[in-house]
């Protein structure tokens, strides 16, 4: 499977672009290739801000629609009226404890909302549908990493759907020919977060002078990767992946919780009396782990910033942007 060529397009289907990672993959991409137009279609839950793109809003090359990856109607709107050449869906309902509380908006946003994409992608032709996924399909795994040929796992709602989604994606491409590409990433960070995950959650609260809630003993592992790192791997994997294939994306960052959050107290200068542990999350799995050689070998790329920067970096944004995240917490 040896290395293909750099694909180029006119212009990008970008749904959830208004979220975390969706918002921070325009800025990187519209950077890179300034002659790409990009098409933000959003639904604006909670997690979409339009806040995250307002230095891009005016562009002539973006533009953003409002509505729902599960509105058929708009969703062929969007084909008909544009040469759409991919499609990179970041669209999702993503939070773990959200999944357990109430998992059918999760089902109906992450498989059935993925069937109507790939259905205007396949009758109209785009050269790529990319599937943004992550490492949580695969379950847990006490030692080693999980390759993509590992089957999947998923024990939470949320992971669940995404696998739900990934299936659907194969699907279409074993029957349709749908040209489609998987990435599974592992935990994300960076600005513009929202604050219900782990690392802004306990910024924001230490900066409020509020107790974090940690979940059981605090062991559970995740690998950690910068959110600028995770946007150059799909920007290889859109240009330059096989299609069909699938890649893990992880930053070798492999912390427990109880890690993280003492060096968040360490950067704000706050005691260990502020940790608060909690009664562990429902099926919280103990550890994710992926095998990223396949997209080192293959595509050559490899995470660039330093895990302790990239968390310090990331600390100081959130107190020096609290304008940002204060509305978020009410």
């Amino acid at each position: 499977m040896g290395n293909i060529n750099s694909r180029e397009f006119e212009t990008l289907l970008v749904t959830g672009g208004a979220g975390f990672i969706g918002s921070n993959f325009i800025h990187y991409i519209m950077k890179k290739y300034p002659e790409y137009r990009i098409i933000n279609l959003d639904k604006l839950t909670y997690a979409g801000n339009l806040e995250n793109l307002k230095d891009v809003e005016n562009k002539p090359n973006y533009r953003f629609i409002k509505g729902d990856i599960c509105d058929r109607n708009i969703v062929e709107q969007i084909f008909l009226n544009n040469r759409i050449d991919a499609v990179v869906n970041f669209a999702a309902e993503s939070h773990v404890d959200r999944s357990i509380e109430d998992p059918g908006v999760f089902i109906q946003t992450d498989v059935y909302g993925v069937f109507i994409l790939l259905e205007a992608a396949t009758k109209y032709k785009a050269e790529v549908f990319l599937q943004i996924s992550t490492d949580e399909v695969y379950g847990s795994i006490e030692n080693g990493s999980f390759k993509e040929t590992d089957p999947l796992a998923p024990n939470s709602p949320y992971s669940a759907s995404k696998a739900g989604a990934e299936m659907i994606v194969r699907s279409f491409y074993k029957t349709y020919g749908t040209p489609v590409l998987v990435t599974r990433t592992s935990n994300n960070f960076g600005p513009h977060q929202y604050p219900e995950k782990i690392i802004p959650l306990f910024v924001t609260n230490l900066i409020d002078g509020r107790k974090v809630p940690l979940y059981g003993d605090g062991m559970n592992v995740r690998d950690w990767i910068y959110v600028t790192d995770n946007c150059g791997a799909l920007d290889a994997v859109l240009h330059k992946g096989e299609i069909g294939e699938i890649y893990n994306i992880g930053g070798g960052n492999e912390k427990p919780n109880i890690w993280i959050t003492k060096k968040i107290l360490e950067l704000l200068g706050k005691p260990e009396s502020m940790i608060q542990p909690v009664t562990d999350r429902l099926g919280h799995d103990r550890r994710y782990s992926v095998d990223c050689l396949k997209i080192e070998n293959e595509l050559g790329w490899k995470p660039q910033t330093d895990f302790a920067d990239a968390l310090e970096k990331t600390v100081k944004w959130y107190i020096n942007n609290e304008s940002w995240w204060r509305p978020l917490k009410k």
